[in-house]
This record gives structure tokens, C-alpha cells and sequence, in this order.
């Protein structure tokens, strides 16, 4: 019984799975499916709102409970020895005097009272603002995910991005939660030029920080002083 013919030559065999390329593979050229790109933080989303990050107040509310403690368990103290028949502690009969003896415009009266009007006005300026002023916010992609960029790391970025400007000696940044002030020092070049190429490089700098509010650019440039 004879083979057919061409019966001998070896016969590749289907790959299960793999795709031709450009025909059947997903997001290919010819699939006519348009890949996505990957998400970034475009420049149209620069007035995002983001709200700032609340401190804890962790220091000034434990020196408060302290305080409160402390002077609570000493009254509390006095009050149990007076009612078990021993004498009131010296403090306490002086500060009982001297309320009963001073006028209410006495110096120290008037002393007193400003700073427990200033202690309870920091408090309530504490509990009623949300600090952090160091934590700048960033824009939000998410509404699971907040970021913050401290303020030290987003001036030491904008200072090397302005000494790579050309002509360009020194710079020194000093950036707020509304502003960032720039000063430079230029030892050639013309000082127009090397503030219209800071004000572009500082712009985008400040634009590719992501952050929620972007500050106000201030820029000052000028010649190095002469020594001696």
C-alpha cells in the first residue's frame, strides 16, 4: 500500500492560543482598536480641588490634658484633705485671699486674665484650622487617594530646575502655600534673557509639581555683588 504522495515531509503543527500579529492579536495595527494612554496629570487639570491635611494637634492637646489633669488632681486632692479635717494647701488660701483683697483692674488680675483669654483663644484658633501648612495638596485623580508634596522638597525641585538655566549662578527659593518667590543670580547673559527663560522653566516646574492650587511665580534676577 503506497503513501500518498508528499506523505514523508514533516508538517508544522497549530500553536493553540497564539495570534497572528496584525490580524487577530488584540489592540494590533490592523485590529483597528486604539490603545489607551496611560493616565497623567494633564495641564487642564490644574484647578482640581483638593481640601488641605488636618494635623492631629497631638503636642498641644497633650499638653493641655496635662495641665487640666495635673491641676484637676491637685484641687481634687486639697478638697479630700480639707473634708478629713487637715488645712487647706497654703496656694490655695493665698489665691483665696488674694482674689477677696485685689480690685478686678489690679495689674496681675489684669495679667492673668489676658493670658487664660489667649490660651483659650489658641486653642480655639488650633481646633478651628487645619495646619500642616508644610503639606502642600496635590491634584486628586481618585477620590480613594490624596497626596501631598512637602513644601521643602517642591522648592528644592524648582531650585534645580532653575540652575539649569544658562547663565544662572545662584538661586534661592522660598515657597509658600499661595506664592513662590525666586531670586536669582546671573553672572552672564543678559537679565531679561535669563528671567524670560526662568519664568518658562519655573512655570512648568510648578506645573508638573501636581499640585491642587497652583501658586503665584515671582522671579528676580540680578548681577552678583562685587567683593570686597
Amino acid at each position: 500500500m503506497s503513501e500518498p504522495p508528499g506523505s514523508g515531509a514533516t508538517q508544522p503543527l497549530p500553536v493553540v492560543g497564539q495570534a497572528r500579529q496584525g490580524q487577530d492579536e488584540p489592540g494590533g495595527p490592523a485590529s483597528g482598536a486604539t490603545p489607551h494612554p496611560l493616565p497623567t496629570l494633564a495641564a487642564e487639570d490644574a484647578g482640581g480641588k483638593a481640601s488641605r491635611f488636618w494635623s492631629p494637634r497631638r503636642v498641644p492637646a497633650a499638653l493641655l490634658a496635662l495641665l487640666i489633669f495635673g491641676g484637676a488632681g491637685l484641687l481634687l486632692y486639697d478638697i479630700v484633705a480639707v473634708r478629713a479635717g487637715h488645712p487647706a494647701m497654703r496656694w490655695r488660701r493665698e489665691l483665696a485671699h488674694q482674689l477677696g483683697e485685689r480690685p478686678l483692674d489690679d495689674a496681675a488680675v489684669l495679667a492673668g486674665a489676658a493670658v487664660a483669654a489667649l490660651a483659650g483663644l489658641w486653642l480655639i484658633v488650633l481646633a478651628a484650622t487645619p495646619g500642616q501648612r508644610a503639606l502642600l495638596p496635590m491634584r486628586r485623580t481618585g477620590s480613594d487617594v490624596r497626596a501631598g508634596l512637602d513644601r521643602g522638597a517642591a522648592a528644592t525641585v524648582l531650585r534645580d530646575r532653575a540652575m539649569d538655566v544658562s547663565g544662572v549662578q545662584s538661586v534661592r527659593v522660598r515657597m509658600t502655600r499661595s506664592k513662590v518667590n525666586v531670586r536669582a543670580v546671573s553672572h552672564f547673559r543678559e537679565l531679561d534673557d535669563v528671567r524670560g527663560d526662568l519664568d518658562t522653566t519655573l512655570a512648568d516646574g510648578v506645573r508638573d509639581l501636581g499640585l491642587a492650587r497652583a501658586p503665584g511665580l515671582s522671579v528676580h534676577v540680578a548681577r552678583p555683588g562685587k567683593k570686597g
